[in-house]
């Protein structure tokens, strides 16, 4: 039996089978619901109101969630919500996945432009009757007479295209050109496309480039769809764990998000997806594996090891990739289990790995990497730093989409915030979390333990102490937006990781944090962290604030310079080889510095 479901205000409707949970159901219909557990009913943040229908009685994690008055009005859990009959749900926007100001661009570095993919003009005279030559042979011979490209294999899809394509074009085009391969053919005067892939665990960040230029063309953004199967690494990993089925679908929720980019990219500067002729993807080692289709349960038990580490080029349509028929994907080459291709993409655009002074490397994520450069070393480590600089497991916490306030300050009596888009407050992102525990530290309000103290807006709430951000029916839909004890813990347990993953790479190198000549900080949360916030709640080391630099989404860029230079790729392969990785679950250090790190100062 089937039972309708109706998304509103989304306009999508959707016959599921008897049984099916709404979350389960948002997904097949392509409604994007956050869910930070994996639908395991722990998180909250898959809230949504059942207006019409029948819903089977609250679960106990739906208890603990909702009050009896907002049960009553048909709040729920769409992770815990079976369909018994035809429903009619409302989707709160602090629900959906999209829309988010996602960070695409980065601090660009100027390189020779190598590509692997070239481009050469041929042209081919007409037929004379006594030439008897198929066109593949006379094009061979074009190449190798005017551009000395002697014995080039031919893409088996591009030889059933060949002699259409010169056709049509009365013999003359631009063959495309990888290695000793020709992989496409396209009109005169039309320049192959590469596209440069940043997968990350929350965003998708990508840029379209001219491979006979190097130029960006254009470059965008979009959530991972894989957020609907769990927030973090780890959910992903246990969902693909489950089954061949459940990696499928974790597969293709990626290579479709980045199909669809691509489409979106091309159609902005007026080409086909099908003119792409290579990309560059790079990703932390759970999403390069799950993009392949390559087994994880290594990468959730100790100790964590990857499938691959190595650089790898396949062919596009291998993976799954819509692009050239004879297009390439090439993927940097990953450094552990849980340090991978993006790391090796950020040491590569941002230089690190040739400074000749101590220096720091932070890409901020779910998962944090952390890297030190000093003496001629590179020495790396992950921090399981969470999703709460994403907004998760926050009260009200949310991502970096309108209304999210983004900057705070607390003084004696008031509250003064700026919001995304200026747009009425729904929430707090995660600049927002962390200027908020650092104001509250500033104020006062906060001890270094996190313990909240007395304040005109600090009351007692279900959870234990909340400090009142955003009044009741002030908020943009009405709502109140606070920030709990609970919320404050969070942010100690997410900085506490990165500062004491930061303290085992000093201690390893036999340095102190005054020994650090600079930090820098990437990623789409690093772009927008208050550095000062950072340095007051003590995530990074207490130094000058000019010795911080802040670089967006270096890992894209490094995509972007692979792409349009195969000598940046050599050099990506000899950074990843330099690489000292310390798993840190195995060092001892780790524990101790992580309990000193959770305190605030």
């Amino acid at each position: 039996m089937t039972h309708q479901v109706d998304f509103e205000p989304i306009g999508r409707r959707h016959a599921c089978p008897r049984g099916t949970t709404l979350l389960e159901a948002a997904r097949q219909t392509g409604v994007g619901i956050v869910s930070v557990c994996g639908g395991r009913g722990t998180c909250g943040h898959c809230r949504v109101q059942v207006l019409d229908g029948l819903a089977p009685p609250p679960t106990g994690p739906e208890g603990e969630v909702f009050s009896a008055e907002e049960l009553a009005a048909g709040y729920r859990l769409a992770c815990q919500v079976e369909v018994l009959s035809d429903l009619r749900v409302h989707v709160p926007p602090t629900s959906l996945t999209t829309p988010q100001r996602i960070q695409v661009e980065g601090r660009e570095l100027a390189v020779p432009l190598q590509p692997a993919v070239r481009s050469y003009r041929v042209e081919l005279p007409p037929h004379a009757p006594q030439d008897l030559r198929p066109e593949l042979t006379r094009l061979r011979h074009a190449l190798a007479r005017g551009h000395g490209l002697e014995r080039l294999t031919v893409d088996y899809r591009l030889l059933l295209r060949i002699p259409l394509r010169l056709q049509e074009w009365d013999g003359v085009a631009n063959a495309v050109v990888r290695g000793g391969e020709l992989i496409d053919l396209l009109p005169e005067g039309r320049a192959p496309l590469g596209l440069a892939v940043d997968l990350g665990t929350t965003k998708i960040a990508a840029h379209l480039v001219d491979l006979t230029t190097g130029e960006t063309l254009e470059a965008r953004g979009v959530m991972n769809p894989q957020i609907a199967y769990g927030e973090d690494v780890i959910a992903r990993i246990a969902h693909a764990m489950e089954g061949e089925e459940q990696a499928e679908e974790l597969r293709q929720a990626a290579v479709g998000a980045v199909n669809d980019l691509a489409g979106e990219l091309c159609a902005l500067v007026g080409r086909a997806r099908q003119e792409i002729a290579e990309a560059v993807v790079v990703g932390n080692t759970a999403m390069h594996h799950l993009f392949l289709g390559l087994p994880v349960r290594q990468l959730g038990l100790a100790p964590y090891l990857a499938a691959v580490i190595d650089p790898l080029d396949l062919k596009a349509r291998d993976v799954g990739l819509e692009i050239a028929p004879g297009g390439y994907v090439h993927l940097l080459p990953n450094i552990a289990g849980f340090v991978g291709a993006d790391h090796v993409a950020m040491l590569l655009s941002t230089g690190i790995y040739r400074a000749e002074e101590t220096v720091v490397g932070l890409d901020i994520g779910t998962n944090t990497e952390v890297v030190l450069r000093t003496g001629g070393r590179l020495i790396a480590c992950s921090t399981a730093s969470g999703p709460a600089f994403e907004g998760a497991h926050i009260r009200h916490g949310m991502r970096a989409a309108p209304g999210a306030i983004e900057r705070l300050r607390i003084t004696d009596t008031s509250v003064e915030y700026q919001t995304i888009d200026d747009a009425p407050p729904v929430g707090l992102c995660g600049s927002g979390i962390l200027d908020a525990v650092a104001q509250l530290l500033k104020a006062g309000v906060l001890d270094e333990r996190g313990s909240m103290g007395e304040h005109p807006r600090v009351r007692r709430g279900k959870d234990g102490p909340e400090f009142v951000l955003v009044a009741q029916g002030e908020g943009g839909d009405g709502r109140e937006v606070v920030i709990t004890r609970a919320d404050v813990g969070e942010i100690q347990l997410a900085k506490g990781a990165m500062r004491a993953g930061i303290n085992v790479l000093l201690d390893e190198a036999g340095l102190s944090a005054e020994d650090v000549d600079k930090i820098v900080i990437a990623g789409a949360f690093g772009t927008y962290v208050d550095v000062d916030s950072a340095v007051t709640v003590g995530m990074v080391p207490p130094l000058p604030l000019s010795r911080f630099v802040q670089v967006g989404n270096a890992a894209a860029i490094g995509a972007r310079l692979a792409l349009i230079s195969t000598e940046q790729r050599a050099l990506a392969e000899e950074i990843a080889r330099q690489v000292e990785y310390i798993e840190l679950t195995n060092d001892p250090r780790f524990v101790g510095e992580f309990t000193e790190a959770m305190f605030l100062h």
